[in-house]
């Protein structure tokens, strides 16, 4: 039951990424700032066939291999042989994989992905939706695992469970 609930958060997630593409794409041009938070944070429509700072840029099909295998890693975590993550580190899961799905509609349907969000107060890449997810849902479970889940590290040799 716990894994539908982690995929309708993740559905969700989708579904507001690719809106806020869907609204950027229709009223932003290409390359154009448009001010939201003055001094913080503007709109720029940017097309984006790369990774993070733009990095492996036209490689497709690299990246739906890398979504695939994340596909089947998460798939065989949850349902064969599951890892001592707390409910709150799946959440965070299902947001990164929300991100990711999020990005590879944009690659599957156009070849590049829609970013949108342009910092003003730093120098830093125009991003997306699905990058906060990806990035928010990593760094927590990143924090998480290392500061609160004591469980999920532990070597299961000492414990006897070795077959």
């Amino acid at each position: 039951m716990q894994f539908l609930f982690y995929t309708l958060f993740a559905v969700l997630a989708v579904v507001l990424d690719q809106v806020t593409k869907y609204l950027t794409v229709a009223f932003i041009p290409l390359g154009e700032d448009v001010p939201f938070l003055p001094g913080v944070l503007q709109l720029t429509y940017v097309q984006n066939d790369g990774a993070a700072f733009s990095s492996f840029q036209g490689r497709q099909g690299m990246f739906l291999l890398i979504f695939v295998i994340f596909t089947g890693i998460i798939l065989y975590e949850y349902f064969k042989k599951p890892m001592a993550f707390t409910k709150f580190e799946r959440w965070c899961i299902a947001a990164i994989y929300a991100g990711g799905l999020g990005n590879m509609i944009d690659r599957l349907r156009q070849g590049y992905v829609v970013d949108m969000i342009e910092t003003v107060f730093m120098e830093f890449p125009v991003f997306n939706v699905a990058d906060c997810f990806i990035t928010c849902g990593c760094a927590l479970l990143m924090v998480h695992l290392f500061f609160f889940n004591k469980k999920f590290w532990k070597d299961e040799k000492k414990h006897g469970t070795e077959g």
